[in-house]
Protein backbone atom coordinates (compact mmCIF):
# COMPACT_ATOMS: atom_id res chain seq x y z
CA UNK A 1 0.00 0.00 0.00
CA UNK A 2 1.24 3.45 -0.96
CA UNK A 3 0.30 6.82 -1.24
CA UNK A 4 0.85 10.22 -1.51
CA UNK A 5 0.31 13.20 0.13
CA UNK A 6 0.60 17.06 -1.06
CA UNK A 7 1.65 19.23 2.10
CA UNK A 8 0.48 22.78 1.36
CA UNK A 9 4.28 23.81 1.05
CA UNK A 10 4.62 21.65 -2.38
CA UNK A 11 6.30 18.44 -0.44
CA UNK A 12 5.00 14.73 -1.14
CA UNK A 13 4.64 12.32 1.51
CA UNK A 14 4.34 9.08 0.71
CA UNK A 15 2.51 6.72 3.23
CA UNK A 16 3.74 3.23 3.03
CA UNK A 17 1.58 1.70 5.77
CA UNK A 18 -1.04 3.43 7.47
CA UNK A 19 -1.84 0.37 9.81
CA UNK A 20 1.21 -1.28 10.69
CA UNK A 21 3.80 -1.52 14.33
CA UNK A 22 6.88 -0.58 15.09
CA UNK A 23 8.43 -4.31 13.94
CA UNK A 24 7.41 -3.26 9.67
CA UNK A 25 9.39 0.46 10.45
CA UNK A 26 12.44 -1.60 11.53
CA UNK A 27 11.94 -4.17 8.40
CA UNK A 28 11.42 -1.03 6.09
CA UNK A 29 14.71 0.63 7.45
CA UNK A 30 16.97 -2.92 7.06
CA UNK A 31 15.62 -3.05 3.59
CA UNK A 32 16.42 1.07 2.82
CA UNK A 33 20.13 -0.09 4.62
CA UNK A 34 20.92 -3.69 2.90
CA UNK A 35 18.87 -2.93 -0.82
CA UNK A 36 19.36 0.57 -1.61
CA UNK A 37 22.26 1.12 1.27
CA UNK A 38 21.06 3.98 2.67
CA UNK A 39 22.77 5.18 5.69
CA UNK A 40 20.44 6.73 8.13
CA UNK A 41 22.27 10.52 9.41
CA UNK A 42 20.23 10.85 11.90
CA UNK A 43 17.66 9.35 14.24
CA UNK A 44 14.97 10.68 16.58
CA UNK A 45 13.18 8.47 18.72
CA UNK A 46 10.27 9.73 20.78
CA UNK A 47 8.03 7.54 22.78
CA UNK A 48 5.46 7.05 20.00
CA UNK A 49 7.23 8.55 16.87
CA UNK A 50 10.48 7.51 15.04
CA UNK A 51 12.03 10.05 12.51
CA UNK A 52 15.08 8.55 10.78
CA UNK A 53 16.99 10.72 8.30
CA UNK A 54 18.49 9.76 5.16
CA UNK A 55 20.62 10.42 2.27
CA UNK A 56 18.81 8.60 -1.36
CA UNK A 57 20.65 9.65 -4.84
CA UNK A 58 21.46 13.26 -3.06
CA UNK A 59 18.32 13.94 -1.59
CA UNK A 60 17.92 14.16 2.30
CA UNK A 61 14.30 12.25 3.32
CA UNK A 62 12.84 11.25 6.43
CA UNK A 63 11.56 7.50 7.10
CA UNK A 64 8.48 8.47 9.78
CA UNK A 65 6.43 6.02 12.07
CA UNK A 66 3.79 7.00 14.16
CA UNK A 67 1.89 4.73 16.01
CA UNK A 68 -1.32 6.13 14.87
CA UNK A 69 -0.11 7.11 11.26
CA UNK A 70 2.04 4.39 10.17
CA UNK A 71 4.93 4.35 8.29
CA UNK A 72 5.64 7.10 6.05
CA UNK A 73 8.59 9.08 3.64
CA UNK A 74 8.92 12.40 3.05
CA UNK A 75 11.61 15.30 2.38
CA UNK A 76 13.44 16.82 5.14
CA UNK A 77 12.65 20.11 3.98
CA UNK A 78 9.57 21.86 4.73
CA UNK A 79 9.47 23.55 1.01
CA UNK A 80 10.95 20.69 -0.97
CA UNK A 81 12.02 20.52 -4.69
CA UNK A 82 10.75 18.82 -7.53
CA UNK A 83 13.74 16.25 -7.19
CA UNK A 84 13.17 15.60 -3.53
CA UNK A 85 9.33 14.86 -4.27
CA UNK A 86 10.20 12.42 -6.83
CA UNK A 87 13.06 10.80 -4.80
CA UNK A 88 10.48 10.24 -2.16
CA UNK A 89 8.30 8.59 -4.97
CA UNK A 90 11.22 6.11 -5.72
CA UNK A 91 12.25 4.95 -2.61
CA UNK A 92 8.00 4.32 -1.95
CA UNK A 93 7.22 2.36 -5.20
CA UNK A 94 10.53 0.19 -4.74
CA UNK A 95 9.44 -0.33 -1.23
CA UNK A 96 5.95 -1.13 -3.12
CA UNK A 97 7.32 -3.92 -4.76
CA UNK A 98 9.42 -5.49 -1.86
CA UNK A 99 7.06 -8.42 0.36
CA UNK A 100 6.95 -7.62 4.00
Amino acid sequence: MCYSLKTEYGGTEAVIDDNCGISKFYAIANTLADQLQVQFLNQVDDADTLDWDFRYKDQFLTLHYNIFNGVSIYPQQQKSLKKENIAVMEVANFLESQAY
